[in-house]
């Protein structure tokens, strides 16, 4: 879906990141949830300046991406985006009390249950690569972040997604699975790793990270 810039819904990403961080930025989760939800969107770029300035503290006390806003609501942080959007389709949320809390659920247990087991991760083998304590703090990571994973993989079991048909949920979990480069690690779950294909091969995340890649600047961004 093109980006509409008289579209209702906004989202604000930076107009540049470091090559690394491209394709990983947390404005894809909401670009997705659109895409998914045949929602157009206008996106909003910001340079680092902006983000640490007065005026966006307001909007995102943290000074990140993405922040949020339609005619209804301002908002931030990538899973309460994501949310909102899934209440506005059926295509990414259950109509009934019940299954939106399901939904709820697994959104909150992708973001505080496995996404800082894996942070921890990348703390080590991205940010903090050849240091001297990794050697000694990896081991313990893995083994912890094992444990997450098998307890996801065995509540997958032998389903296409988290609650069986796809949902916001899946948005904020295939992301955060994404994240994990130890290709020995996940080759212990052939289960998480079809899940997490099977998430990313979806053409609406397909369109998403294109958009998100397009938006970057050759050149980092100071405004």
């Amino acid at each position: 879906m093109p980006i509409d810039n008289q579209a209702e819904i906004e989202i604000t990403s930076f107009a540049w990141v470091p090559e690394f961080a491209r394709g990983f930025v947390r404005d894809l989760r909401p670009r997705w949830a659109c895409e998914e939800a045949g929602l157009s969107y206008r996106q909003r770029l910001i340079g680092f300046e902006t983000a640490k300035s007065e005026d966006y503290r307001r909007e995102q006390p943290f000074g990140q991406v993405p922040a949020y806003r339609d005619n209804e609501v301002q908002m931030f942080e990538s899973g309460a985006t994501v949310f909102r959007i899934g209440q506005r389709s059926e295509r990414l949320m259950p109509r009934d009390p019940a299954g939106q809390a399901r939904v709820l659920t697994w959104v909150t247990a992708a973001l505080n249950s496995v996404e800082p087991f894996v942070f921890d991760l990348v703390n080590i083998d991205l940010f903090n690569k050849g240091e001297a304590w990794t050697v000694e703090r990896r081991p313990q990571v893995i083994d912890t972040l094992r444990g997450r994973l098998t307890a996801l993989s065995d509540w997958l079991g032998d389903k296409d997604y988290l609650e069986g048909e796809f949902t916001a949920a899946d948005i904020i979990m295939g992301t955060v699975l994404r994240e994990i480069d130890d290709k020995d690690l996940m080759a212990e779950f052939p289960a998480l790793v079809a899940y997490r294909d099977r998430c990313v091969a979806r053409p609406a995340f397909q369109r998403a990270i294109q958009a998100q890649l397009e938006s970057f600047a050759a050149e980092p961004v100071a405004a």
